[in-house]
């Protein structure tokens, strides 16, 4: 079975860590790069050595291509998913996976009615920081995980992002754009939420950039910059997470899980690697556990999915838990702006960790 053939929606800044990867890893083969600029379409895919690049009809046109990676902004992530789709592709989308419930239910139901796919961003938490602590987790390691924290502090991406408006718009915020990192580690350890509280609040109302060509341009904050949460999963487990944009003392990558026999400390789901630390009740000294695996960046989920397609399983950065995912998201938006709690509605299955052999660079095809 030959490599399965990939195409790029999206030649910005992201595209270069999953080109970096995408472009070595032997079960996927990336033919075509697309852009609306065409010209920046091109160089990305000179840079990394891409056969072919265009426009994104010229992309879904072609019958060499699988599996469609959607880089493009948030408030579109849906709207090129179905065009992805209805061109008879599987999806790979950069998070969120939509911006509403609907859209992103929409989006999964138009897939299972084509026999198609829908795989979506973070897929750091198959890096082998997150999947070693996963796997402690799995053989009791903390005894049965009830409680966890998580914490992402920082200033704001706008003095070193060299376009970040869009962080700062409808589909962004800390909220949107770090939170599925935090979140969807909390429901492969937790399982499935089932009610959210959260207050949130915004410092400044506008912001500046501070590098690249467009520095010491002014622009707008459309969205809150603080969102405190609590979680609660199935089974009185809970969970108590912060995502902000206005901490001058940046503090972030935190993961800490607490169970019936102990705690861990997880490393920073927005990476692939990273050790853990295990702290037992009676023990004055944390064990310490170094990450076991690749530690490969973005594109590892492509794989997943591609191997997954072939094999009749199931991908681990589903669509399904992606979906999941942005509902406690936006439960906790709708939760801080209602100053009510939010249920809810729908539910993953568990989700399994990978084997500990398991590697995107092996060639399975």
């Amino acid at each position: 079975m030959s490599a399965a053939g990939v195409g790029i929606i999206g030649a910005g800044n992201i595209s270069t860590q999953y080109l970096e990867n995408l472009t070595r890893f032997p079960d996927v083969e990336v033919r075509f790069v697309a852009d609306l600029d065409l010209d920046r379409a091109a160089e990305r895919a000179r840079e990394y050595g891409v056969p072919a690049s265009g426009s994104v009809d010229g992309l879904l046109a072609r019958d060499d291509v699988d599996v469609v990676v959607n880089l493009t902004v948030p408030a579109v992530h849906t709207e090129v998913g179905h065009r992805i789709l209805a061109a008879g592709k599987h999806v790979w989308s950069e998070k969120p996976v939509a911006l509403d419930a609907d859209a992103a239910a929409a989006l999964l139901a138009d897939a299972e009615a084509r026999g198609l796919r829908v795989a979506c961003a973070p897929d750091t938490v198959l890096g082998a920081g997150i999947q070693t602590a996963l796997r402690a987790i799995a053989r009791g390691d903390i005894g049965e995980p009830l409680t966890a924290t998580t914490m992402f502090h920082v200033p704001g991406p706008e003095s070193w992002h060299p376009s970040p408006d869009f962080l700062f718009a409808l589909g962004g915020g800390p909220l949107f754009d770090m939170g599925p990192y935090y979140v969807t580690t909390l429901v492969h350890v937790l399982g499935s939420a089932t009610r959210v509280q959260a207050v949130a609040s915004t410092s400044r109302r506008t912001r500046t950039i501070g590098s690249g060509p467009r520095a010491g341009e002014v622009f707008d904050v459309e969205v809150p910059t603080h969102h405190a949460a609590i979680i609660e999963f199935g089974e009185g487990r809970s969970a108590q997470s912060t995502f902000s944009f206005q901490h001058a003392l940046p503090r972030s990558g935190f993961v800490e899980v607490n169970g019936t026999e102990g705690t861990i400390v997880l490393p920073d789901p927005n990476g692939f690697d990273g050790g853990s630390s295990l702290w037992r009740y009676g023990s004055d000294e944390p064990t310490a556990l170094p990450a076991s695996g690749p530690t490969f960046g973005r594109g590892a989920g492509v794989v997943d999915l591609v191997r997954s397609i072939r094999d009749g399983g199931t991908e681990r950065a589903s669509g399904a838990v992606a979906a999941h995912v942005l509902d406690i998201l936006l439960g906790i938006r709708d939760a801080a702006e209602a100053g009510q709690p939010v249920k809810i509605t729908s539910a993953v299955s568990p989700v399994a960790p990978l084997p500990e052999g398991w590697d995107p660079a092996e060639a399975t095809a």
